[in-house]
């Protein structure tokens, strides 16, 4: 039997906190490794339990989500799931760009948490297709920024690799993708981690946004 996924709950908000904690314990494949109501003590658990998952509110005191999870991703010692609103958007591009593996709404389902929680646990990243894809989509269209992607760095990915870069970059998650490109969904999952390691980038996120930047 493998082992449960290890979680990290970091969320300054108590009641809100324990509700999330109450959810994840529900599922037998998820475990609660440790809880945080701040960035610094969620960066400093994280090296302590090295769990599998961080799932990281952005707002929180001491030391910000989206800091923290920059810390936590260049340290790789976890990967963090974003919790975030609409309204937030100055916050979660900040935690894209810190290397995020995905976002959650705060008022998600219970079912649509765990579900998030084991695709992330999963190396899949992107998680809420609808929510990333409107991130994304503001992001693109957000001010010119001084320093653009080079396309240039698409130069050592073959021709599938770009492919699958371009369905990323569109939201699709890797079912969605091995059903428009016509190959297994494994395949797909191959492709993706290859152009990830390619591209330096920790996350599909990270990816699709190159993409968008790029036009492919």
């Amino acid at each position: 039997m493998n082992r449960p996924i290890q979680v990290l709950v970091a969320e300054d908000q108590s009641a809100v906190r324990a509700g999330l904690v109450l959810i994840l314990r529900s599922a037998p494949d998820i475990e609660v490794a440790g809880e945080a109501a701040d960035g610094e003590r969620a960066v400093e658990l994280a090296r302590e339990l090295r769990p599998d998952l961080v799932l990281m509110d952005v707002q929180m005191p001491r030391l910000d989500g989206v800091s923290a999870t920059r810390q936590i991703v260049a340290e790789r010692l976890a990967d963090v799931l974003v919790l975030t609103t609409f309204d937030l958007d100055e916050y979660v591009f900040g935690a894209l760009r810190a290397g995020a593996a995905g976002f959650l709404l705060k008022n998600t389902e219970a079912r649509d948490l765990l579900e998030a929680v084991r695709t992330v646990a999963r190396g899949e990243g992107i998680v809420a297709p609808a929510v990333t894809r409107r991130l994304i989509a503001e992001f693109a269209a957000g001010p010119v920024r001084t320093t653009k992607a080079d396309p240039a760095v698409l130069e050592g990915l073959t021709r599938r690799e770009r492919e699958v870069l371009s369905c990323v970059g569109q939201g699709l998650s890797n079912a969605e993708i091995a059903e428009r490109l016509r190959m297994a969904e494994g395949t797909v999952k191959t492709h993706v981690s290859r152009l990830l390691a390619k591209l330096g980038l920790r996350s599909r996120v990270q990816a699709a946004v190159l993409a968008k930047e790029l036009g492919i």
